[in-house]
């Protein structure tokens, strides 16, 4: 009976988390909708409107490094709550901004609903085994889904009453889910209790391998370019294709649900076959896919027996839409199998190394869209955004291909010599 109560906490941790994770995420991407509206009234260059985007995206990375140490010595539960009711201010303020420093001051100011996945992922990993923590952290990850939220309904308040209203809408909407998850979740249990009572530097001491660094390298890609995309592709829609903003949206939020929502399988996946080889595919699946991306409209002019022939070559609309697709997929699944890998390396150090990565696989939603910004402005390409990320990428996977490559000579190594092939 027992055991079934703890079961039954444990659902209802798992819930509480997520909704509260996507409300939190919602208001973390606003200026992703309404970036567009302050770009046109301000006149903005395209490295200005980066940096716009980029503000929540500054805090809500940053602060997750010294929130994933509070998260080993407070409640949980109660740094979920206290980090909701400290955003909520800013929503009712956001229709008195009118100058773009103001904007850039609230902005920084929401971003502390992104500390919220680092909050949550520690409060979830708690109540859940070994066996089930892929698929516990991929369900809470589909929290990402709160973007979708913002996409859908910013558009519609925006039509019916105007965009001075969508912040105190989506005030309302976090007080209503403060009510629900003060009565839904549960406190933390008695071994987050124990673990508060640890020295502080043991959670530091994983700090010093170099393996954290590099998942915090794989998680800048699979969640770091998944925010700086969902921010940048309505400008990329409406610039590049000339698409109406309620077009660019849809398609955008088309690309945040699928990317969210997969990421609970994502972290099946990761469960019975192993996070680093689920992050490696999607690897290669991501790079395959932004060699087309970044490639731009181009025409050649071929110079025949009898005629000249022109060659246009474009990613048209619906085909960078299926790449899209197909790259938030691949997204959903890393960020699940890359928190599988911390899991399986560093157990007991979920707050602190789970925050590190978090905080540093974020930076990407603040400087993926200022380079971004200074790569068009400076290229004068559209596609200019995913030659970066294509760099990101490679990167990526020569660390983690050395890094592999090492730890098979280490296991050679260790092999031979319990085995006696080798002096000690």
């Amino acid at each position: 009976m027992a055991i079934q109560h703890i079961e039954q906490l444990a659902r209802r941790a798992l819930i509480a988390a997520t909704m509260a994770f996507a409300a939190c995420f919602s208001v973390w991407t606003l200026y992703a909708v309404l970036g567009l509206d302050i770009r046109d009234r301000l006149n903005l260059s395209t490295t200005e409107f980066g940096f716009l985007l980029a503000a929540p995206m500054l805090t809500g990375s940053i602060l997750r490094f010294p929130t994933g140490f509070l998260c080993e010595r407070f409640s949980c539960r109660r740094l979920y709550i206290l980090q909701m009711v400290l955003v909520l201010p800013t929503l009712f303020l956001l229709p008195l901004a009118e100058s773009y420093l103001g904007y850039l001051l609230i902005g920084l100011i929401l971003g502390l609903s992104g500390i919220s996945f680092t909050i949550g992922i520690r409060y979830v990993t708690a109540w859940f085994e070994r066996k089930h923590q892929g698929f516990a952290m991929g369900v809470f990850g589909a929290g990402n889904a709160g973007a979708a939220v913002t996409f859908a309904i910013t558009p519609l308040i925006t039509k019916f009453f105007g965009t001075e209203y969508v912040g105190p809408f989506f005030g309302i909407g976090l007080i209503v889910m403060i009510i629900l998850f003060v009565f839904i979740a549960p406190e933390d249990t008695r071994y987050m209790e124990k673990r508060r009572k640890i020295d502080f530097t043991y959670h530091l001491a994983p700090l010093r391998q170099s393996q954290v660094w590099r998942f915090s390298l794989y998680y800048y890609f699979v969640f770091g370019s998944f925010l700086a995309l969902l921010m940048w592709l309505p400008h990329y829609y409406v610039n590049a294709y000339k698409l109406t903003l309620q077009d660019a949206m849809l398609l955008t939020l088309l690309f945040v649900s699928v990317s969210s929502m997969v990421r609970a399988l994502g972290g099946w996946f990761a469960d019975r076959y192993g996070g680093r080889a689920v992050n490696w595919s999607v690897f290669w699946i991501c790079l395959v896919c932004l060699f087309f991306l970044s490639y731009p409209p181009t025409s050649m002019y071929i110079h025949g027996v009898d005629r000249t022939v022109e060659l246009n070559i474009e990613v048209n609309l619906w085909f960078f839409t299926t790449l899209m697709m197909i790259i938030g997929i691949a997204q959903g699944f890393g960020r699940a199998s890359v928190y599988k890998i911390i899991h399986d390396y560093y157990p007991n150090h979920m707050g602190s190394v789970g925050g590190t990565v978090a905080a540093l696989g974020a930076t990407g939603g603040f400087t993926l869209p200022v380079i971004f910004g200074v790569a068009v402005d400076w290229l004068g390409i559209h596609s200019a955004c995913f030659m970066v990320l294509y760099g990101v990428l490679a990167g990526c996977m020569v660390v983690m291909y050395l890094a592999i490559q090492r730890e098979k000579q280490e296991r050679r190594l260790r092999h031979a010599i319990e085995h006696n092939f080798l002096d000690d």
